[in-house]
């Protein structure tokens, strides 16, 4: 069975043709529980998200901050398993007919087996994988496999990348291209920094991909800052912080689901004129 990477790829050309950037969503499968993470990957979904990264938990995630790293060991603690991660890209596909990705660390897919793996997502209905730390140079195997089951191969790139790096990087990759605002680990910060559209300047220059950035956005008026330069705003942090400040499951349902309409209005103010 084929991958959505054709999904992916409609979906944001689909914004580029609204005039706006697209709104992708991460949120870390298993967290709380396997069932209440898909209800949170939904909700996120449902509540404007166009994309969304599903996470698979490690206990290793280098590119994390704490937020993120609290869910990760609540979903490790409870037992969380690959399988898991598939149902959760299943069911949030399923149930809205929007593109879903996993984002997760290598080692968890060389110890799974890449064919397995990229087979069950395909067969999942998952549009492709983002892969912060596989670098390029020891992609091939992987981008082999990601190509004959249909799935995108997701790079990040870093302020610190050169522009004969950020080629090298883009070449490889297909669906759009990661590029991290800052230096650092995911979380919510004041301001997303200049350092995020020089990077999505220079990462164009490279290739014809989609530029999304991530780290570091948690509101509105962040999303619509980093929506005036880049194809697409990508939050994390903000979401499982709402679930873990929230009182009760459903109250964490419905947090994510209005902060997601929250960025969504965002993405969508005007761009300024060029």
């Amino acid at each position: 069975m084929s991958g959505n990477i054709r999904l992916l790829q409609d979906t944001l050309e689909r914004t580029a043709a609204e005039d706006r950037a697209a709104l992708i969503a991460y949120l870390p499968a298993g967290f709380p529980t396997v069932d209440g993470g898909i209800e949170a990957v939904k909700a996120a979904l449902d509540g404007g998200a166009d994309v969304v990264e599903v996470g698979l938990p490690h206990s290793d995630p280098v590119l994390d901050g704490p937020v993120i790293q609290t869910a990760d060991d609540i979903a490790l603690r409870g037992g969380v398993r690959i399988a898991d991660v598939m149902r959760t890209v299943r069911e949030a596909h399923e149930a809205t007919g929007k593109p879903v990705l996993v984002m997760t660390y290598w080692n968890p897919i060389d110890r799974y087996g890449v064919e397995r793996f990229t087979a069950e997502l395909a067969e999942a209905g998952g549009a492709g994988c983002i892969l912060p730390d596989l670098p390029v140079q020891e992609s091939a195997v992987w981008r082999e496999h990601a190509d004959k089951h249909g799935l995108a191969t997701v790079f990040v790139v870093a302020p610190s990348s050169q522009d004969a790096r950020l080629a090298t990087i883009t070449a490889a990759g297909s669906g759009f291209v990661y590029a991290a605002s800052l230096m650092g680990v995911t979380g919510t910060r004041e301001s997303v920094g200049e350092q995020a559209a020089d990077l999505v300047r220079r990462t164009r220059a490279t290739c014809d991909l989609p530029v999304c950035v991530g780290l570091g956005v948690s509101d509105a008026a962040q999303a619509a800052e980093v929506a005036s330069f880049a194809d697409g705003v990508i939050v994390g942090s903000a979401f499982v912080k709402r679930m873990l400040d929230a009182d009760d499951h459903a109250a964490g349902i419905a947090a994510v689901k209005e902060l997601a309409g929250e960025l969504a209005r965002g993405v969508r103010r005007s761009r300024p004129a060029s």
